[in-house]
């Protein structure tokens, strides 16, 4: 059994059954009335009757996500029976020597092919919709290679070489992470903590900055989450938080994106959401960096913008000379956060690009005319940011949801206790006394600490508490031992903050995570209780993919 991204317990068949849809029916759902070229083409290629096709395409206009294309039962189709081993053989061998031809022989070629051998085998003959299925999950890479030629596999599947070129707007996005070359001073007392790290995403067609998220944290999934957020919803309402004035018009879920191969490029929390959002990710070939020229590019503009700021590092050590950034740094990080709003609205987007010729703001405007369907937002905002966070499966026990050595509880859970099946537990790191987790049907559910008189915590300042006290040789940490820790460590803190800088990272980093997750809270109820929650000293913030 398997998991859809929201939650759902299906067979990995009926996932990837559902997948093979949505390739077919996502191109074709917004582009306006089908022809019946189009239509007859889509039943065809998904084996499917008029009617139902156009089921399925209503149920995905009014939620376009992949899980609206399962069938309507989750698991194994009705009636379904498993093939045997020798059956299995049979099927993937008929695959390999008839559908794998130039002639490009039908379906109804390889099910013949696989009566004819099971009759000889005297086994039974599987249906002509089993061995559909196991085409449909076959490598489609491999299967356009041996039916079309290596040309043909290529130009659909595979990078081009040197630079991807996009033709219309949000085609494929452009992700990747720096260390900015700036030293940042905290809010309180103005002294240096440390260089942010910055994860820029560029739309290919115009070179538009898609998105960005700036962090104090080491990249990681959940970096990716927000930067992924930033870029697919309008912006608006952020330039006006940030005080910006000035317009950016990208938005929109992308068709692809492409990735370098870091670790938190290639999370479970990650995949699936794309999949989810019918979002293709495309993986850097290793040893192949000219593959991400737009956004190393894009990179090295921003970079070299934030070179004439007070505490820049410049690019390299020995053109500083004697200059000492740290020394000085004026610069907070959401004046730093504001400055890069400002840079790239009023400055980037309104220079002349000197690839394009125009400024990424008029490309932007042609790249949209030239797709075939209007950009597309996410059904549902907060579910959309859900489903790209972290997460672990846990079964619900009777004295609540365990979860980083921590309990939590809702009586919504209530009637999955002592269930055996796990259920998907999605968390934000930056502030785990509240985690999601996904209902059999798709639906998520705040939950928060079982003691509700338990203060808000990162993760990073949990995995300290838990170091700690092993450290002290307590090898079975309990929960109130770790609150206790983490109460003495930010009282710590508290009284060093001024003393060292890397304490006063550890008070911006938590503050800034605590304000961040208020700021922009994710599937909350209404009846939320911020009193519950005690205010301590903070201490720093651990991301992990």
């Amino acid at each position: 059994m398997a998991q859809t991204p929201n939650g759902m317990r299906i067979s990995e068949m009926a996932w990837q059954k559902a997948l093979a849809r949505d390739a077919v029916i996502r191109p074709l759902a917004f582009g306006g009335t089908l022809s019946v070229t189009e239509r007859s083409s889509a039943c065809k290629q998904l084996g499917l009757k008029q009617s139902r096709f156009y089921q399925l395409l209503g149920q995905f206009r009014r939620k376009p996500v992949t899980s609206s294309l399962l069938d309507e039962t989750p698991g194994p189709e009705k009636g379904r029976r498993l093939l045997s081993p020798e059956q299995e053989a049979v099927v993937t061998q008929a695959i390999q020597e008839t559908y794998c031809r130039r002639e490009r022989p039908t379906i109804t070629a390889v099910h013949d092919h696989v009566r004819f051998v099971c009759r000889e085998r005297n086994l039974a003959a599987p249906s002509w919709k089993a061995v559909k299925v196991r085409i449909d999950q076959a490598d489609r890479q491999k299967l356009t290679k041996a039916r079309e030629g290596a040309p043909a596999s290529r130009q659909r599947f595979s990078a081009v070489v040197g630079e991807y070129s996009a033709e219309h707007a949000m085609e494929i996005v452009q992700i990747d992470h720096t260390l900015v070359d700036l030293f940042v001073v905290d809010a309180v007392n103005r002294q240096p903590l440390q260089r942010p790290w910055l994860t820029l995403a560029i739309d290919i067609a115009s070179r538009m900055v898609a998105g960005f998220y700036l962090s104090l944290e080491h990249p990681s999934s959940t970096s990716v989450a927000l930067a992924i957020r930033h870029m697919v919803l309008p912006k608006t309402p952020w330039l006006a938080e940030q005080k910006v004035s000035g317009d950016w018009p990208v938005y929109g879920l992308p068709t692809a994106i492409h990735l370098d191969n870091a670790r938190e490029f290639r999370g479970k929390a990650l995949v699936w959401g794309a999949a989810e959002h019918g979002i293709n990710l495309i993986h850097r070939p290793v040893a192949r960096p000219h593959y991400g020229g737009h956004i190393e590019r894009l990179i090295g503009t921003m970079m070299g913008a934030v070179h004439f700021l007070p505490g820049s590092t410049s690019s390299d050590v020995a053109s500083r000379g004697d200059y000492d950034p740290q020394k000085h740094a004026v610069m907070t990080f959401d004046e730093l956060e504001q400055w890069l709003a400002l840079e790239i609205v009023g400055r980037y987007h309104a220079d002349i690009h000197r690839a394009l010729k125009i400024p990424p703001r008029l490309a932007w405007e042609d790249a949209v005319v030239a797709r075939r369907e209007p950009l597309r937002l996410p059904y549902d905002g907060h579910r959309f940011v859900l489903d790209f966070l972290p997460f672990e499966e846990r079964v619900i026990r009777r004295d609540g949801l365990h979860l980083f050595g921590l309990k939590y509880w809702d009586d919504v859970l209530s009637p999955w206790t002592g269930a055996p099946d796990k259920m998907r537990v999605r968390y934000d790191p930056r502030d785990i006394s509240c985690v999601f987790v996904d209902g059999p049907t798709g639906e998520s559910w705040p939950v928060r600490f079982a003691d509700l008189g338990r203060p808000r915590i990162t993760l990073g300042e949990h995995r300290q508490a838990v170091a700690a006290l092993r450290a002290r040789g307590l090898q079975s940490v309990d929960e109130h031992l770790i609150f206790e820790t983490i109460e003495a460590q930010r009282q710590i803190v508290e009284m060093a903050g001024r003393q060292t800088r890397s304490m006063r990272r550890g008070v911006e980093r938590q503050a800034r995570a605590f304000a961040a997750t208020e700021r922009h809270t994710i599937g909350t109820t209404d009846d939320d209780d911020e009193s519950e929650f005690l205010d301590l000293s903070p201490l720093s913030v651990e991301e992990w993919s």
